[in-house]
């Protein structure tokens, strides 16, 4: 009796398709045999492209001569030990004579068709191929895909794009760093990791780092003012300068000087009583309307996600990848879809009844169930949903008591929000109030107006799905504006009394350093910071990267040593913001560039542009890189930092390939030296010369890993450190 033969993407895909398909099923060593079927399983990807070596010997070597390396025919070969033991199962089921056809019931994306189709071709397998297209993992959805296999031909176009990227990235990457490497051996320990994906993501941190590393701060200050109508209502106000004035801008006042004149104008340095009184001469009330969020993408999620609990975007992927495949409470994460297609409209209602069996999501469960008409304007779009649609809860029971805690949060937040985008808008009441003070003394005729910002909740709307009004009052004190208040009922024209007034100095801030979050957002936007949903999901086919492998790339800059943690921020290390001063304004920092090709890649799944004319196209630009990194970075030299005296022997204390030491090739010094490598970080130059002056760290020092490859931080001291 012919066979079907499934082939999963992990182990836990393959044991739950065995659970829905007719058995029963006998488990042997790598697969399971029912009566019709075989599944057997990849773990993540068996077969890789072959390094260069393999086409010639003489890669082996990296000589500039021999650049680039661009192959006619790709070679694949079995990435490492555990996985030829897994392919060799795979391969003996693939030439099975009972097997008629096989299943490629890989995840659902352009990395599970490269995933089946490398492992396909590397076992010269013939047999004809279905696709099983699965977006959750629940028993009903499983089954309804069973009965519908696509014939294999319908994903050529997303194999031909999935081969175009790893291809791509391939020549690109090898080339690259081949080339740098080369070229900056006397500069850097190992190699100069380049990238079409990861050398703008790069550029963009290290481009901010620089920003912050040139910023100046410069002095201003602010004058505020605490107001009385009466005993029961009070508030308070910041001045703002008129638009002529010449010594201040909005709020921020330019001298001390002025700041000081404009508190004794205004009776700073009298008692209460005989100050003078304010009066309210403007006085706004507005309602603003707040739509509900969009559902989640993998890109929104992870960032908001970090935002809120301060998870990495690794940390999330892997969060929502377990709750789609253990605990088959999600669908497919790996989506850049924020919307539903038409066929699911009839599913919304059950999922929320499901939703809502859960105490903590009743009452807005049961506000969805019952409405006689679901708003579906801005969730039902079958024009924005390509492979899948967005992150919502599945049709199925959810075991939140079996979940960590990063998967309950994870849940919790897609359940929210899926049940938040059918409930009306959030309306609030925006008061502005102006109070105006005719000034005293030596600027006696002049007057001085502050400014008040109210924020009232009126109808909490999709808001209230979240049980917070933190909308309410949202403490923004740092800001010119000053906070929002909730303010006491007020009347234009009505004098106030100045209770308090004073200034306050203040220093302009550097831009902020990114975090997961807004570098995803600068991924997702091609290295513009958008911070609108609808603007932002336009510009989304112009991004770096897919939501798939954006935590990836995060993680590949933290682990070659071009990035390292500072809490929540990024930060370029001196090698990450090395590496993007040489290659100055090159194609490869380009974010628009990387966005272009990722754009292009769509464009052949859809059938809108050529796989040979894309890969032509990557090797001239090759040729291109390679050609101008030899020319530009070939007399490169980085000078040395010299980092002051040795506490040992009094030497000068020089940065080397490795360490910081007072030993050099003409004199050796007494052999004390700092290894720039710890624990899996690589120390920045700062904190050397803090150990060297003061024989310990100020502060923690971030960015360690253990032997889990858990990060943690530690104040260092010299003597753990030095080795003489």
């Amino acid at each position: 009796m012919s066979k079907l033969l499934a082939i999963a993407e992990k182990p836990s895909v393959g044991q739950d398709l065995a659970r829905v398909l007719p058995g029963p099923f006998k488990k042997h060593e790598g697969w399971l045999e029912g009566p019709e079927h075989v599944v057997t399983w990849a773990v993540g990807h068996l077969v890789q492209l072959a390094e260069p070596d393999e086409y010639d010997p003489k890669f082996k070597r990296w000589r500039m001569d021999d650049l680039p390396i661009v192959p006619d025919r790709f070679k694949l070969v079995v990435r490492d030990e555990r996985s030829r033991k897994q392919m060799s199962v795979v391969s003996k089921q693939l030439g099975r004579d009972d097997v008629e056809a096989v299943v490629n019931a890989c995840d659902a994306g352009r990395e599970g068709e490269l995933i089946f189709a490398y492992l396909y071709e590397k076992a010269r397998a013939k047999k004809p191929v279905l696709r099983l297209w699965l977006n959750s993992m629940t028993r009903t959805a499983m089954k309804e895909a069973l009965a519908a296999l696509h014939p294999g031909e319908e994903f050529d176009r997303l194999e031909q794009a999935a081969r175009s990227r790893s291809e791509a990235d391939w020549i690109v990457g090898m080339n690259a760093t081949r080339a740098a490497t080369i070229r900056l051996r006397s500069s850097f320990d190992g190699a100069v990791s380049l990238g079409r994906v990861q050398t703008p993501t790069l550029a963009i941190i290290a481009r901010r780092e620089e920003e912050i590393r040139a910023f100046k701060p410069e002095p201003y200050w602010l004058v505020d003012a605490s107001f009385a109508a009466d005993a029961e209502r009070s508030y308070e106000g910041r001045y703002h300068a008129p638009a002529k004035s010449a010594t201040a801008k909005g709020p921020r006042i330019t001298t001390e000087a002025e700041a000081e004149a404009i508190v004794a104008a205004c009776g700073g340095s009298l008692a209460p009583a005989e100050r003078p009184l304010g009066t309210i001469t403007k006085l706004e009330r507005k309602q603003q309307r707040e739509r509900p969020p969009l559902l989640y993408d993998l890109t929104s999620l992870q960032r908001e996600a970090n935002n809120r609990y301060g998870f990495t975007a690794k940390r999330t992927l892997a969060a929502a990848q377990r709750c789609y495949e253990e605990h088959k409470a999600l669908t497919y994460p790996r989506t850049n879809s924020r919307f539903l297609p038409g066929d699911m409209i009839a599913e919304i209602k059950p999922i929320a009844a499901l939703v809502g069996e859960r105490p903590e999501y009743g009452r807005a469960a049961e506000y969805v169930t019952g409405l006689d008409l679901l708003p579906l304007a801005r969730v039902v779009n079958d024009a924005k949903v390509t492979d899948h649609h967005a992150i919502i809860p599945t049709r199925a029971e959810h075991p939140v008591e079996k979940m960590g805690s990063d998967d309950k949060r994870i849940f919790d937040m897609v359940a929210r929000r899926f049940l938040a985008v059918f409930h009306p808008e959030a309306v609030f009441e925006n008061t502005r109030v102006e109070t105006t003070i005719a000034a005293r003394g030596e600027r006696e005729g002049e007057s001085y107006t502050f400014r008040t910002r109210g924020k009232l909740m009126l109808e909490p709307g999709w808001r209230g799905v979240y049980e917070e009004v933190a909308a309410e009052a949202t403490a923004r004190g740092e800001e010119d504006e000053g906070a929002e208040q909730r303010l006491p009922r007020l009347q234009e024209g009505e004098q106030v009394q100045i209770v308090s007034i004073e200034s306050q100095r203040k220093e302009t801030k550097p831009p902020r350093r990114y975090s997961d979050a807004s570098l995803l957002a600068a991924m997702e936007t091609a290295g513009k910071l958008v911070d609108d949903e609808e603007l932002r999901e336009a510009m989304k086919d112009s991004g770096i990267g897919t939501p798939a492998t954006r935590a990836a790339i995060i993680e590949r800059l933290l682990q070659v040593g071009y990035l390292e943690r500072d809490a929540r921020a990024l930060v370029a290390t001196e090698k990450g913001l090395n590496v993007i001063r040489l290659l100055n304004e090159h194609a490869l920092t380009s974010p628009g560039l990387t966005g272009s090709w990722e754009h292009r890649l769509g464009r052949i799944e859809r059938g809108e542009d050529s796989r040979q004319q894309f890969m032509s196209d990557i090797a001239g630009f090759a040729r291109d890189t390679v050609k101008e990194l030899d020319e530009t970075l070939k007399d490169v030299r980085i000078p040395r930092a010299r980092l002051g005296p040795c506490p040992v022997c009094g030497h000068e204390i020089v940065e080397n390939r490795k360490g910081y030491s007072c030993w050099s090739r003409e004199d050796p010094g007494c052999g004390f030296v700092i290894w720039k490598s710890k624990a899996g970080k690589t120390l920045p130059i700062a904190v050397a010369r803090e150990l060297i002056k003061t024989g310990f760290s100020g502060r923690s020092v971030t960015g360690f890993r253990g032997r889990s490859w858990r990060t943690f931080h530690a104040r260092l001291e010299r003597g753990l450190c030095d080795v003489g």
